[in-house]
């Protein structure tokens, strides 16, 4: 999608698509006439409650346990600024821009509900931070999940301000004040209840899951492709891909995987040929695979159907105003607890589940191709002169080391509460540890499935002589030689990190999947 493109931000929810398009591509964002209208309608409640003498949080009082402190009017400015700045206290190491613009356009997306009570400058002001390209700089701790990401949507209000650090459009570190001058954005002093709407929120949290259901959905059609190139390589059978043996079973994630991978070994001469020569001599060495080539379409169809389910909880949470106190479609300023992150730190924490299970899956394919009694008739380790050479004996260590870790990012965040503010916030979510966790996952989780296919590619040099006499399928030669344009094909010992870091690059770019798909047509 180009950049030079526009999504208009209203009343209706947005797209999963849109909020990659905004957080990863830089698209650009305008706000709709109808969100406008509602924004100056809800800000009316809000301005009435002004002289109230009946305390209204966010608007009269202090926040959290400090909700029963009555703010005098000349001191609510002074309120909102104090709580932007004491709640824009995150540390650790600097949160990816594509997870601050996600959270900036998900935060905007709630305001521009017009349930919130801001006043349209501060959401057009949003706007125009996010079409400018200033992020604001954000440290990875300092979000519990509940009561909304807060020292994360402090930071970005702090910039609105004009105050804290960000980076501008092309990545330089720059105090808010001159980036916001730089871009012709006027600093926003924020009123009564502004401040609190700006940080009650799932915000973060939601973009990092629709950011990595985006790369797992390439992901799992790339541990597809590396599952048929480990089932070629290791002379499997494609019999148990077949279409009727799936119905008999029909989870919707399984069919479409085993599709994915019959599409993939069609036309193979190594398994057509293998399983002649067995056939003819009466030879029955295998009766069946092993369960990491027979059941890759069990395992990588259950991650399927678990990234449905939370595609599902992040359409409904796109299509959510969350904030507290919201002002409702009839005119009321009510409390709630829609900012709890549950819902959605659960659906994080599922996903590191599946992450976990396939790179489990692709890591023992990856083994089998080393241990000569299970490789069938390949050198140990696939080295070139073993003994002399190790092959790819440690690229698997690698790949364990990867596995071990991704286990213990599986362990539950939203399992995990620490009680804070004095005990009034007594429950909270930690959904944006386990989508930083998650985050991490994906990226092993590329790592796993780079080394599983240049292992295989290696194997099957090995085996057929490399790509000029390949006998593997249509779609695994595209796969091979797409590889083999920046690895080289099997030899003495080489120096191997560059070359898992180029298969990487492929994997996490899609070019290994795109090549397969320009011979096959699409995965799914």
């Amino acid at each position: 999608m180009s950049s030079t493109e526009t999504i208009t931000v209203g009343i209706g929810a947005l797209s999963a698509e849109d909020v990659v398009a905004v957080a990863r591509h830089s698209l650009k964002v305008n706000i709709g006439a109808d969100s406008i209208d509602a924004m100056e309608a809800s800000r009316a409640v809000i301005e009435a409650l002004v002289s109230d003498p009946t305390p209204h949080y966010g608007v009269s009082t202090g926040f959290g346990a400090l909700a029963t402190k009555h703010i005098p009017v000349e001191q609510r400015t002074q309120l909102q600024r104090s709580l932007i700045r004491s709640h824009a206290a995150s540390s650790g190491a600097e949160v990816d821009r594509e997870v601050v613009r996600g959270l900036m356009l998900n935060r905007l997306s709630t305001m521009a509900t017009g349930r919130t009570g801001v006043r349209p400058v501060v959401a057009r002001t949003y706007a125009a931070m996010l079409n400018a390209g200033i992020t604001p700089v954000i440290g990875e701790y300092g979000s519990l999940g509940c009561s909304g990401d807060l020292a994360p949507l402090s930071h970005i209000a702090l910039a609105l301000m004009g105050e804290g650090e960000v980076r501008n459009n092309d990545g330089v570190l720059s105090p808010a004040a001159a980036a916001l001058a730089d871009a012709g954005i006027e600093p926003v002093e924020l009123r009564e209840k502004e401040g609190l709407a700006l940080i009650n929120g799932t915000d973060g949290m939601l973009g990092m899951l629709i950011l990595a259901s985006a790369d797992l959905h390439l992901l799992l059609r790339t541990a597809d492709l590396a599952a048929a190139m480990s089932v070629e390589g290791l002379l499997g059978t494609d019999g148990v891909f077949a279409e009727d043996l799936h119905s008999l079973r029909p989870h919707p994630g399984q069919i479409v995987s085993a599709a994915n991978i019959r599409s993939v070994l069609a036309g193979s001469k190594l398994i057509r040929e293998h399983s002649s020569a067995e056939d003819s001599a009466h030879r029955f060495t295998r009766v069946q695979d092993a369960y990491s080539l027979r059941c890759a379409p069990q395992v990588h169809g259950a991650a399927r159907s678990t990234l449905t389910h939370v595609e599902s909880v992040a359409a409904i949470e796109l299509g959510s105003a969350i904030d507290n106190p919201v002002v409702t479609v009839d005119g009321r300023v009510e409390s709630n607890g829609n900012f709890h992150g549950a819902p959605v730190g659960y659906a994080l924490d599922f996903l590191a589940i599946a992450v976990a299970d396939v790179a489990s899956m692709s890591e023992r394919r990856t083994d089998r191709f080393l241990d000569k009694a299970r490789n069938h008739g390949l050198n140990p380790f696939l080295a070139h002169d073993p003994g002399v050479d190790s092959g790819h004996m440690i690229a698997q260590y690698t790949q364990a080391g990867i596995v071990s870790e991704l286990k213990r990012l599986a362990a539950p965040a939203s399992v995990d509460s620490i009680p804070s503010s004095a005990m009034q916030e007594d429950h909270v979510s930690m959904g944006w540890s386990a989508g930083l966790k998650l985050r991490r996952a994906l990226d092993g989780l590329t790592r796993v499935l780079a080394i599983e296919i240049l292992t295989a590619a290696r194997a099957l040099d090995m085996r057929d002589g490399g790509v000029p006499t390949s006998r593997s399928s249509p779609a695994i030669h595209a796969a091979r030689v797409e590889l083999r344009k920046v690895v080289e094909g099997p030899a003495a010992d080489r120096y191997l990190a560059p070359e898992i870091e180029a298969a990487r690059v492929l994997v996490d770019s899609g070019a290994m999947v795109a090549a397969v798909e320009r011979v096959v047509g699409l995965l799914n």
